[in-house]
């Protein structure tokens, strides 16, 4: 009997490091913004390490929090659809490491790396069908259930490689402007996870897979 040939995974962080690949990595501290919206557009992001927040600021001055990315996700890539400024800001939440490709650079790697190509169009369809997720939940769902599903986001919740279920630090107002609701509603909710089990505050903040019956529940 032939043994089954494994396939080997494709590691996105292992082959950009390379040095074969022309990049920049640049660590960030807490809060620091990594560019803020109407920057030119020149270069594509990859979080190599860290957690930053994506927000945008209305004409009016008001912002509102888009999401939040970690270890492995890119962004940044709207220069690449022919953006010439960016849409909104990022700004590291906890210390952050990215490396930073340059337009043309990406654009080279995509067309001459269809292990990497690939990857890249996975990524982009999974974070349209979020957006996609995002909307149905801002429209059809309670808050409650809106908090409960950020919350299992930002813990990573369903990967497999990032099991930690401790999220970093994130203020009552951000988790607010996330849900679209007022952040007394959020403190009344997370008190309310937090005496069911469903979380634990002890200097930082831990959330179980017993969040998930939140959004599940009809």
């Amino acid at each position: 009997m032939v043994a089954p040939t494994r396939v080997r995974k494709f590691d996105v962080r292992s082959f950009l490091e390379s040095g074969g690949v022309e990049n920049e990595t640049v660590e960030f501290p807490p809060n620091a913004v990594i560019y803020r919206q109407g920057d030119p557009a020149e270069a594509v992001m990859y979080l190599r390490k860290g957690r930053v927040k994506l927000s945008v600021v209305s004409g009016g001055g008001k912002e509102a929090v888009l999401g939040v990315l970690g270890r492995g996700d890119f962004f940044g890539e709207g220069c690449l659809a022919g953006q010439s400024v960016r849409m909104g800001s990022v700004t590291a939440m906890i210390a952050t490491t990215v490396l930073v490709i340059g337009k043309e650079q990406m654009t080279r790697l995509l067309h001459n790396q269809p292990e990497l190509s690939n990857l890249f169009i996975a990524y982009m369809l999974a974070r349209n069908i979020r957006i996609e997720e995002d909307l149905v939940d801002q429209l059809f769902n309670s808050s409650e259930k809106r908090l409960a599903r950020i919350l299992l986001l930002l813990a990573r919740y369903g990967k497999q490689e990032d099991a930690q279920r401790v999220i970093p630090k994130v203020s009552q107002e951000v988790l607010a402007e996330m849900v679209g609701t007022t952040r007394s509603r959020v403190n009344f909710f997370m008190n309310k996870f937090r005496k069911l089990g469903f979380i634990e505050y002890n200097g930082e903040l831990r959330i179980h897979d017993s969040l998930m019956s939140v959004v599940l529940h009809e």
